[in-house]
């Protein structure tokens, strides 16, 4: 990808992954539970990015969410799938953590709605190719180390696939992290630039193999035209944008979610241990810094969950903080710059120089 500044406007080639082409290379980070869903997703991809659904919990509007989570889930992946399609032409991915319960029903019904893309991080998503097997849905696994890609094609390869793309995913994102957390809280991580240079080493000896184009997605931080052309020049062919589209009139959380990401301090965004046993970077709230809740509902969302033993419910965290109210804010590092409600044109235009 040719890097250039022309009269201060980048150059940026368009992002293809499989038969699929995203007039500009960036990608929306799915934000679960319920930042990112059908609203957001739409008005990415019809400013030519790709837009992504979070299939986290996606049915926790639904009426009988409490007493039929599954079922509430698989009937609001439909629901957002058919939105999204009624209102743009434009890609359109839905984001999985492959840690989940019931990831493999959630994905199939996401593929059966003929979603774009299946983007899946949070753990391996070693079972994506026979999930779409027989679809046109592209797979894009989430990985944090050139290890974890080395694992990830391997396995894929047993199923005669490839990735159709990759995502690279630094130290610097919000959510949950492949990263150990004395490493992240030590800062000791390997930064996102030299772990995208690592990958991309990798990915070439497979595209010269197997003579296809794997594209590299960097994502984890990404704040400003200059991380890009930074990116770029290392190997990165698209870029993955989260926390940058979450105080934007488009995204899907209550005004509250976005005006705490607006007001936070970078003291006050940290390193938390995530009730499903991996680290994550989150704001810091009350909900966060009170002590043990009593858990009355198990939403079963995720596998090894005892509700006895668990500072809080992660669900209830999510849910809480999306509807408005206190509760568990995930974000990426370096928010100084996300500081006033914008668009997500506006946001778009100033990463890529339009």
């Amino acid at each position: 990808m040719d890097c250039k500044n022309n009269g201060g406007n980048m150059i940026l080639n368009e992002l293809k992954i499989g038969d699929l082409t995203a007039k500009i290379p960036i990608v929306q980070g799915g934000m679960g539970i319920g930042v990112s869903l059908a609203n957001l997703a739409v008005a990415v991809a019809n400013e030519g990015g790709i837009g992504t659904i979070s299939g986290v919990q996606i049915g926790f509007r639904e009426p009988d969410f409490l007493t039929d989570p599954v079922g509430a889930n698989l009937r609001a992946i439909g629901k957002e799938i058919k939105k999204a399609r009624e209102k743009t032409k434009g890609i359109i991915a839905m984001n999985f953590m492959a840690a989940m319960n019931n990831y493999e029903l959630y994905v199939k019904k996401a593929v059966e709605e003929k979603i774009d893309l299946i983007v899946s991080g949070a753990g391996l998503p070693m079972a994506l190719p026979k999930l779409v097997k027989g679809s046109n849905t592209q797979i894009v696994p989430i990985v944090s180390s050139v290890k974890a890609a080395k694992i990830i094609i391997r396995s894929y390869l047993k199923s005669d696939r490839l990735p159709d793309a990759l995502v690279v995913e630094g130290p610097l994102a919000g959510g949950h992290l492949g990263f150990k957390m004395e490493e992240l809280v030590e800062n000791k991580c390997m930064a996102l630039i030299d772990i995208v240079k690592e990958v991309k080493l990798l990915l070439s000896t497979f595209e010269e193999k197997y003579k296809v184009k794997i594209p590299l997605i960097a994502a984890g931080g990404i704040r400003t035209k200059d991380d890009i052309i930074e990116l770029k020049e290392a190997g990165a062919d698209g870029f993955q944008i989260a926390s940058l589209f979450v105080p934007t009139v488009e995204c899907d959380a209550h005004q509250n979610f976005k005006s705490a990401y607006i007001n936070a301090s970078d003291e006050q965004i940290n390193i938390i241990k995530s009730p499903v046993g991996m680290p994550g970077r989150a704001i810091e709230t009350n909900f966060l810094t009170r002590r043990r809740r009593i858990i009355n509902k198990c939403h079963k969302c995720m596998p090894n969950c005892n509700p006895k033993e668990i500072p809080y419910c992660i669900s209830e965290g999510l849910i809480n903080s999306v509807k408005g109210r206190d509760g568990l804010i995930f974000s990426g590092a370096n928010l100084g710059n996300v500081n006033k409600m914008t668009t997500v044109k506006e946001v778009i235009n100033n990463l890529v120089g339009r």
